[in-house]
Formats: structure tokens, C-alpha cells, sequence
């Protein structure tokens, strides 16, 4: 007796291997809240640059386009496009507010090296 199954799934949705601690989402709603801004979600990508060769860009984004992976942190959306998600996976996004500096921070184990700066790796 062979049995089919009329229940179609759609594909699943690409994810990737970036994290954002519970800080860097905290303050990412913060900002949206404050922008009235609820249909944006964080981009992080790589892109050539810099003294090391590539560079981060963080930044709000409304789009998503075709190959971009996207991970939900409870209610914040992060998407990595698909050239950069090879670069980005097992990176940490976190936020530091102390004296010394106050940002977003990418702790990136792909990356074999850094410039003085901190803006730019290899």
C-alpha cells in the first residue's frame, strides 16, 4: 500500500550563523522605537575597503533582496546578504556603553586580521 502526501512546504528560509546578544538587540529596538520605525530590520555586511581589505557596514535596511539570509532575535530582524555571509559566520554582534567606547561591536572569528583602527580585516 503506498501512501502521498498532498501537503506542500515551501522551501526554508536561508539563515546564517551571525548572533546578536540580548544587549545589541536591546538597543536595536530602542532605536527603531525611535526612528517610529517597524518594517526595518538590521543589514551587517562585508564589503571591500579599508587598510585590511574588507570592512563591516551595519545599518538599517527595509529590503531584502535575493540570496540574503536572515535570522530572527526575538522580535530583531538580521539579514546578511549571500557574498557575505561566508565572512560573518560565527561573528557576534554586541553594544558596548562605557567611557572608553559606545557602539556596535563585531567580534569575528573569520578574521585573520585587523587593522589599528578596528574598522577594517583581512
Amino acid at each position: 500500500m503506498t501512501t502521498t502526501s498532498d501537503t506542500t512546504t515551501e522551501p526554508a528560509a536561508a539563515t546564517h550563523g551571525v548572533l546578536l546578544t540580548d544587549v545589541a538587540a536591546t538597543k536595536v529596538r530602542t532605536l527603531l522605537e525611535q526612528e517610529g520605525r517597524d518594517d526595518l530590520r538590521l543589514r551587517i555586511a562585508v564589503q571591500p575597503g579599508g587598510c585590511s581589505g574588507l570592512i563591516y557596514q551595519l545599518y538599517f535596511d527595509e529590503r531584502t533582496l535575493d540570496g540574503d539570509a536572515l535570522r530572527d532575535f526575538d522580535g530583531v530582524e538580521v539579514v546578511v546578504d549571500k557574498m557575505s555571509t561566508p565572512y560573518l559566520d560565527g561573528a557576534t554582534i554586541d553594544f558596548a556603553d562605557t567611557i572608553e567606547k559606545q557602539g556596535f561591536t563585531i567580534d569575528n572569528p573569520n578574521a585573520g586580521s585587523s587593522c589599528a583602527c578596528g574598522d577594517s580585516f583581512s
